[in-house]
């Protein structure tokens, strides 16, 4: 036993020294100091409140971490959570953070306002997305820097007009990086469109009822030979140069009668075509076409005459304005 619980046990009533007075025998095996006695001076303890200490291992600073605890330690620690992964039961309550002193990340005072902070409610991105949200083009414009890659079509929807303003005065078509036209429209206020591609066919083209047609064709291997799908109808017509009648043929006028005059009535018309058998000889009479003529001006003409349904004679006629030359 520790000597203070022998010390409490020898006082006892019924046990040696409970008369008062020691006797040398009562003392037998005692072999504490008085210097050991003396820290018993005062105690008023009692043997079971020493007795509680039978056992106790704790050091000093052990026994100074209850120094100001007023309730059940144990009763206190049942109702804790842990730190590392705690599971609650209720309901957690904070105080009210003033975000401007208290809130910290990364020691820089948070400032935002919960509905600021509940707009990134639902937000999926990754850091290096919303690391890079200056680099983004704002959606009320903005000046870009790089070009635009898209893997398939690209749609551009928008209330108004859709306004093309290049500095260079140029929009260029590519296909797979391969230049396939240029529009120009910086050529003293002309609009150019050119073809890139050498010996290539320019076509317009459009809907007929349903089917696909090409209107237009012009052929740059042939100096932009223009072919057309249909009638061509005009208010005048200049040609420079000799006229293909081969290629080029136009019903412009009939005449149902069998003898006479043939006369050509106007510079507009390229071809006169006559019909009905043929019982004489007919004149022809360029003096209507020679008096529309300018200076420097000539029109290709031609003659068809039918018997029937076949094509009997055809000539071609080349009126300068001043003289005409027959082409058979």
């Amino acid at each position: 036993m520790g000597k203070p619980r022998d010390l409490a046990n020898v006082v006892a009533t019924g046990n040696i020294l409970a008369d008062g007075a020691v006797a040398p025998a009562e003392l037998t095996g005692v072999t504490s100091t008085a210097a050991e006695i003396n820290i018993l001076d005062g105690v008023t303890a009692t043997a079971a409140e020493l007795n509680l200490m039978d056992g106790v291992t704790a050091t000093t600073a052990e026994l100074n971490y209850v120094d100001g605890v007023t309730s059940n330690v144990q009763t206190q620690m049942d109702t804790k959570a842990p730190v590392a992964g705690p599971t609650f039961t209720g309901t957690l309550a904070a105080p009210t953070i003033n975000a401007s002193t208290a809130l910290q990340i990364g020691g820089a005072a948070i400032t935002a306002t919960a509905a600021e902070l509940n707009k990134m409610d639902g937000v999926t991105v990754s850091a290096s997305d919303i690391n890079t949200v200056t680099a983004k083009l704002p959606l009320s414009g903005g000046t870009m820097t790089g070009d635009i890659a898209h893997a398939s079509n690209f749609t551009i929807d928008v209330g108004g007009n859709i306004i093309l303003d290049a500095d260079g005065g140029q929009i260029v078509i590519k296909d797979g990086g391969t230049q396939i036209a240029n529009t120009l429209a910086n050529n003293g206020g002309d609009l150019e469109l050119y073809l890139e591609t050498s010996n290539k066919v320019l076509k317009f083209g459009g809907n007929d009822g349903g089917s696909p047609i090409t209107a237009l064709t012009l052929d740059m291997s042939a100096a932009g030979a223009a072919t057309f799908n249909s009638t061509v109808t005009a208010t005048g017509a200049t040609i420079n140069g000799t006229l293909d009648i081969e290629e080029v043929y136009e019903k412009v006028a009939t005449n149902t009668g069998t003898s006479g005059t043939l006369t050509f009535n106007t510079n507009q018309y390229a071809v006169e075509y006559y019909t009905a058998n043929q019982t004489a000889n007919r004149t022809i009479n360029f003096s209507a076409v020679n008096s529309n003529l300018a200076v420097g001006q000539s029109l290709t003409c031609a003659v068809l005459l039918t018997q029937g349904s076949t094509a009997y004679y055809l000539n071609a006629y080349q009126v300068d304005g001043s003289s005409v030359t027959q082409f058979a």
